[in-house]
């Protein structure tokens, strides 16, 4: 089932909060900006991860140094993931943090 414009944006600003809050509650040397859609988390190494909303394709996208990552969403699962890694959107931001960090990470419920 297709998610109607206002669903797919209610999805993303939750995933977004529930990644900030995360943050909001590490140990992670992290500065956050969240403007139009899009958050962007920069890293004490000048290192960036970044969640945007790709509204015509009801997707998440999330850009890291290893590469970009095209989120659908799971109705049936209710959580994001990445059909080419089949890792769910806390998953694969947990490896990714750990990629450009160095530091462990985990966020739960994603």
């Amino acid at each position: 089932m297709a998610l109607s414009s206002a669903e797919f944006h209610d999805l993303i600003d939750a995933a977004q909060n529930a990644v900030e809050d995360a943050l909001d509650d590490s140990d992670l040397d992290v500065d956050v900006e969240n403007a139009g859609g899009v958050l962007t988390l920069r890293f004490a190494n000048r290192s960036q991860v970044i969640l945007s909303r790709q509204e015509p394709l009801s997707q998440l996208w999330v850009a890291a140094r290893s590469g970009g990552f095209h989120l659908n969403y799971d109705s049936a699962a209710a959580r994001w993931y990445c059909p080419a890694s089949e890792e769910s959107l806390g998953e694969l931001l947990s490896r990714v943090f750990e990629e450009q960090t160095g530091d462990s990470f985990e966020i739960a419920g994603l």
